[in-house]
């Protein structure tokens, strides 16, 4: 379903899952475009509240203007996720009904050169989406030693030839920094001796080593934690969470979140098991064939006179995924 000229991933099976209903008050933690909020914004109507989080101000200007007829209660914010304990408390919102969390990039961040997101087209290696950050992507490939960004691209993009690529990476910047996205697929691919062009039907060999340096300029899988952490604090009685992941670092800690609340008396899950795409949504939007969306409900148990769940504070940690 299009929304506003924009696709949101998924949405038919948010709307279903999650449920937002009128008057209740919704937290889009990565409003983005603002597509799944558009559709939020509907179903909550004028007696509704609707808080938008991105740290994109880009993003952040488009929801803007696409949400502008919004009846109800409106508050965007530039800020992470993980800042969400922060956000409310400066709405003098104590619990929420429903927090979501969309985990991708949008399109236009895929698509916009500039950002160095991609290595379909040539651009800086830059790869931040809050602009703020002082750590780019380029910075991590010419600076961490050959072992740290052989384990970084090992444990957040997976990558099992992540030596190999380390210590390519390091021969070259020895002559020369390496500050574009072109630079980098092209060495990638020579350190794991595949031709991208041979391999048309299959994944680009620097596919896992963008997806490594991106999530840790951002700390995507750190702010994850924090949000998960936090939420069954904010969350009241039959208030629902659901997350959006593209890939099983995400994934994982998504599910081993969810049946830990579970344990622990906080949550039921109301996905049994992740929910994709449709074939008629992938054949649209190739972009979505790797979506998962998991969803848990807030149970009235665990509850303490100051209001925070027994969880809430012990899981601010990093868990492996």
């Amino acid at each position: 379903m299009e929304v506003g000229g924009h696709t949101p991933v998924l949405l038919g099976a948010v709307c279903q899952f999650v449920a937002p209903a009128p008057g209740e008050i919704v937290v889009d933690a990565t409003v983005g475009l603002g597509g799944h909020a558009a559709a939020f914004a509907e179903a909550i109507g004028g007696s509704g509240v609707l808080v938008g989080l991105d740290v994109d101000a880009g993003n952040l200007d488009s929801a803007k203007s696409r949400l502008a007829g919004f009846p109800g209660r409106l508050r965007l914010t530039r800020g992470s996720f993980a800042e969400l304990s922060a956000v409310l408390a400066e709405a003098g919102i104590e619990r929420v009904d429903v927090i979501f969390a969309d985990l991708g990039l949008c399109s236009r961040q895929l698509d916009d050169a500039s950002r160095g997101f991609s290595f379909q087209q040539d651009g800086p290696l830059d790869m931040r989406m809050d602009d703020r950050l002082e750590t780019t992507a380029a910075d991590l490939v010419n600076r961490l030693r050959e072992q740290e960004l052989a384990d970084l691209i090992y444990h957040h993009g997976q990558e099992p030839q992540s030596r190999r690529i380390a210590r390519h990476l390091c021969t070259l910047r020895r002559s020369k920094r390496i500050t574009r996205t072109a630079e980098l697929a092209t060495a990638v691919a020579k350190a794991v001796r595949v031709d991208p062009a041979s391999r048309r039907s299959r994944i680009h060999p620097a596919t896992r080593t963008f997806q490594a340096l991106r999530i840790a300029v951002n700390d995507e899988l750190g702010a994850l934690d924090r949000l998960l952490a936090c939420a069954p604090q904010y969350l009241r009685p039959g208030g629902r969470i659901g997350v959006i992941s593209f890939h099983s670092l995400e994934d994982r800690r998504v599910k081993r979140d969810f049946l830990l609340r579970k344990s622990e008396g906080l949550y039921e899950v109301a996905t049994r098991k992740p929910v994709g795409p449709e074939q008629e949504e992938r054949k649209a939007n190739p972009r979505s064939r790797s979506a998962k969306l998991r969803v848990a409900v807030r149970t009235g148990e665990g509850i303490n006179d100051s209001g925070t769940g027994r969880g809430a504070a012990a899981g601010g940690s990093e868990r492996s995924g």
